[in-house]
């Protein structure tokens, strides 16, 4: 009885936004609560941005500062995580340091922090703490300002950018629009090159911009179980394969992160149908891409996803792993190498017979 009262307290204290009829639909993400840098404020967007929260009845306050908020509610871990999901706050980029971001890029572009989805195994619980609140920046054209300069000091190398190494930029779309000035910047750069990921579908916005081919347009895609068990507060698989779709035929290279591949009981036969799918969109897949990526787990995440989501039915049995560094020097848990090289040897074939002309990025 206990469990089911507190549950009924988060479900209460996580109830949706009403949304004005006018914007209905335009919104994926509507914040329960907003917080302002005042320094937002100076900056046109910042301002756009309070008065369409504010026609949303978002509750809008002050902060001092968007790496440290407080005055976000929540007793427990798990409180605090869901009311932090449904937290936006907007900031002044000030760090102008772009960090590096291999395998997919040369650096990261830092137009978004974190997302609104609640993957329940997302990498974030390791790097973003114990309320991951949604942070946008006002100060686009700065940052995309800096872009440039680590354009010109590579040239005449090609330098690629990617906008989602933190986050899942599409949903804020609508409030920012620093996605389509991101494209556009691209599209002038004969040197530079862009690249982001989405789960979500919010992509009309974007279909229209001249990228002139130097975006790359990716999806998060999943077997559907995945998706189903672990994936909570994004849009099913079948939406996504529509978005991803559209980006196609608005000629945008187009790509999909398989991630993270999870060895569960029919693991193969879900996967399996999950290329069908794409083949019966995508054909032989002329100019896709993907990224193949392994279930993978740190000490840190796996206590976060234990308090917010005990409940949860990840593979996490660090006996059943291997510990290994990752670049940015703390340990996660990874497949041991037979079942690696099961997954890898799987996937080469099962992209080789589906989607032929395809590429693969790269598996880890």
């Amino acid at each position: 009885m206990g469990q089911a009262i507190k549950e009924k307290k988060v479900n209460k204290a996580n109830k949706a936004v009403r949304v004005p009829g006018i914007y209905r639909g335009l919104f994926p993400f509507v914040p329960k609560r907003a917080f302002f840098e005042p320094g937002a404020l100076e900056y046109s967007l910042g301002i756009r941005i309070m008065k369409i929260l504010k026609e949303l009845g978002t509750e809008v306050s002050l902060t001092g500062t968007h790496n440290r908020v407080t005055g976000i509610p929540g007793k427990t871990a798990r409180e605090a995580y869901l009311e932090a999901k449904r937290t936006l706050v907007v900031g002044v980029r000030k760090t102008l340091d772009f960090q590096t971001c291999k395998p997919s890029a040369h650096f990261q572009l830092p137009i978004v922090t974190s997302c609104p989805g609640m993957c329940e195994y997302c990498y974030l619980n390791t790097t973003l703490g114990k309320k991951p609140y949604v942070r946008v920046y006002v100060n686009i054209d700065e940052i995309l300002g800096q872009a440039a300069k680590y354009i010109s000091s590579r040239q005449p190398e090609i330098t690629v950018f990617e906008g989602a190494a933190t986050s899942d930029p599409l949903p804020v779309e609508p409030f920012t629009g620093a996605l389509s000035r991101a494209i556009e910047f691209f599209g002038e750069q004969d040197n530079g090159r862009f690249r982001f990921v989405t789960k979500f579908t919010n992509v009309d916005s974007l279909l229209r911009i001249n990228h002139r081919g130097h975006t790359r347009f990716r999806f998060s895609i999943n077997a559907r179980p995945v998706i189903d068990r672990f994936e909570r507060g994004t849009p099913r698989l079948a939406q996504r394969l529509d978005a991803a779709e559209k980006a196609y035929s608005a000629a945008y290279p187009t790509g999909f992160i398989v991630a993270p591949v999870i060895m569960f009981e029919g693991w193969q036969d879900e996967y399996r149908e999950l290329f069908t799918g794409i083949r019966d969109r995508f054909g032989a897949g002329q100019g896709l891409t993907f990224e193949v990526i392994t279930h993978r787990f740190t000490r840190r995440a796996k206590s976060n996803i234990l308090e917010i989501f005990p409940e949860t039915a990840l593979p996490m049995e660090e006996e059943e792993r291997k510990f290994k560094y990752g670049q940015f020097g703390y340990g996660k848990y990874v497949y041991v190498p037979e079942d690696m090289a099961s997954i890898k040897t799987f996937f080469y074939d099962l992209i080789g017979k589906y989607v032929p002309r395809a590429q693969i990025e790269y598996f880890i």
